[in-house]
């Protein structure tokens, strides 16, 4: 087994992908279900499918992390010492992001006493009670936390875009192999 691969594993991007499609897809839907007013058939179809993304990405997420902690991920190439630093500490930020904004709208959920049942048909254990000021803290930390994911992500794209484009180094095809000059 190659100790220092150039690239990541099938397995770690298609983690990577389908986890950033899930997030940007619960952002998306979460945005528009908080714009529709009242309580109507869609904006509570829109709230299960919120929840089950998140439920979804939780344990993607927990499996990525077992993944990363069993694989080795390829070196990042010479570059300043600040980069080095940046990049690990984003991605232990959008690791930790990625488990907490899904956590923090569940015990909203549960604080607002609406079970999370995923999928229709696995009700999830409640953790908290129904609680009016745990709701409110809760639904803001999650909306925090949300933003913050959303302002890490753009930074972690634009990042990545920036080594394609400016410093041409190879680090945006080590999750995009198509990009790479290895066959």
């Amino acid at each position: 087994m190659d100790n220092h691969p150039s690239r990541y594993s099938g397995t770690a991007i298609t983690l990577h992908w389908l986890i950033a499609l899930l997030i940007f897809t619960g952002f998306v839907i979460g945005w528009i279900m908080t714009d529709i007013p009242g309580l109507t058939p869609t904006k509570l179809r829109y709230y299960s499918w919120h929840k089950w993304i998140g439920v979804t990405v939780f344990l993607l997420v927990c499996v990525r992390v077992v993944w990363r902690l069993t694989h080795r991920p390829p070196p990042l190439p010479d570059m300043p010492r600040w980069q080095h630093i940046a990049a690990d500490v984003s991605h232990k930020a959008l690791y930790v992001l990625m488990l907490t904004v899904p956590l923090a709208g569940y015990l909203y959920s549960y604080a607002a006493g609406i079970p999370v049942v995923y999928f229709g048909l696995v009700k999830l254990p409640a953790l908290i009670t129904p609680d009016p000021a745990q709701k409110e803290f809760f639904r803001y930390t999650h909306i925090t936390l949300v933003f913050t994911m959303a302002a890490l992500v753009l930074g972690h794209a634009a990042a990545a875009l920036g080594h394609h484009i400016v410093q041409r180094d190879g680090v945006l095809a080590r999750m995009l192999p198509f990009l790479s000059k290895e066959k």
